[in-house]
This record gives structure tokens, C-alpha cells and sequence, in this order.
């Protein structure tokens, strides 16, 4: 199988004053669903990095979870993070696959503005693929209406962005959250397969 880097959200401060990062567990069945093995990486931009320059890793998932910290998020270590690790796959043409968070950490970065958009939190919806539509569940308060030249609209429901990739190098995103559905949808298996070559 292949490994993939993945990103975690941060929680707490406990009572106890910890702050620990936390994968969701339907990651790595859905991954292993895509014929890719779950790598969890820290949240601390340079020991992310060096994870990733000394494990053969595939390509990088980042997850979902909080709000970017300039959109009113409280873990500004995950940001600098996930931009750190964008930044490295940039540089070195490894793939990337942002979601929901991880697509807005993509778009941000390559200058697309986010505005708060309503329906879109715990909701399952129709989106707009290609020529066709396929229903999705999405999680999310923050989303692009408008990409800069660097990136192509993959995926909308109305004006809102709900997928993309960039124009020149193997960065992707998707708005909704394929790890939380019952079953795996043959479309987002079909999609990490392509970006990271996983098999069945």
C-alpha cells in the first residue's frame, strides 16, 4: 500500500492544559478504502516537514477542522503548519489533496478571498462535477466564490467553490468530507486513487 501524509486538527486546552492533535477515525478505513496507509503528522511546521523528507510518503491529505486563524480560528500552529507543508509540496511537485479546512488552506494561499456562506454546515447537498452532479456532505462556514488564474473550479453548488486544483502543480481540493460518509463514494475513492495512485 501507499502512504499519505495526514494532517490533525488541535483540541484543548484540557483541564489539565494539554493541547493534542486528533484524526478523525474514519480516515484511515477511508483511505485504506483508496489502497493508502494514514501517516499523521505533528503540528509543528518543521517536524511536519522533516516527516515528510524522511518517510516515502505518496503525497499529503490536509484534514478538516478549525477555522483558518485569520477567519477567526484558535490554532494558528496548525495553519503555519499546513502552509508550511503546502509550501514543501510546491517545491517539489509532491501531491496535495486539501479538504474542506485543507481546500481552504489551498485556496488562501494562492489568494482566493473566503466569505462566510450559509447551508453549507452539516449539510448534504448536490454539487456540480464536471457535466454532471453528485451529493456530497459538507462542513463548512468558510468558502471561495471567485479563484484566482493559478486555480480551476472543479466542483460548485451555486456560486460557492466546492472543488478545485491548480493549474501547475498536483494541488487539489474538495469542500465536503468523503472520510464521513457510511459508505465511500466511488467518485472521492476514484479521485485520491488518481492524485496519489492508491489501488484496490
Amino acid at each position: 500500500m501507499i502512504h499519505v501524509g495526514i494532517t490533525q486538527r488541535l483540541t484543548g486546552p484540557d483541564r489539565f492544559g494539554e493541547r493534542r492533535t486528533a484524526l478523525d477515525v474514519r480516515w484511515p478505513a477511508f483511505l485504506a478504502r483508496c489502497g493508502l496507509v494514514a501517516v499523521p503528522l505533528p503540528a509543528e511546521p518543521g517536524l511536519a516537514v522533516a516527516v515528510v523528507e524522511s518517510v516515502p510518503l505518496a503525497g499529503i491529505v490536509l484534514s478538516g477542522g478549525e477555522d483558518l486563524a485569520h477567519y477567526g480560528g484558535d490554532a494558528p500552529e496548525r495553519d503555519a503548519t499546513e502552509r508550511a507543508l503546502l509550501a514543501r509540496c510546491l517545491e517539489t511537485g509532491r501531491p496535495l489533496l486539501g479538504v474542506c479546512r485543507g481546500m481552504q488552506v489551498v485556496a488562501d494561499h494562492f489568494g482566493a478571498a473566503l466569505r462566510q456562506v450559509d447551508g453549507h454546515v452539516a449539510a448534504r447537498h448536490e454539487v456540480c462535477v464536471g457535466h454532471g452532479v453528485r451529493t456530497v456532505t459538507c462542513y463548512h462556514r468558510w468558502a471561495a466564490v471567485e479563484l484566482p488564474e493559478t486555480l480551476a473550479v472543479t466542483a460548485r453548488r451555486g456560486e460557492v467553490v466546492e472543488g478545485l486544483r491548480a493549474l501547475t502543480a498536483p494541488v487539489h481540493g474538495v469542500m465536503w468530507h468523503p472520510e464521513r460518509e457510511q459508505q465511500p463514494d466511488e467518485a472521492d475513492v476514484a479521485l485520491f486513487r488518481s492524485v496519489f495512485g492508491g489501488a484496490g
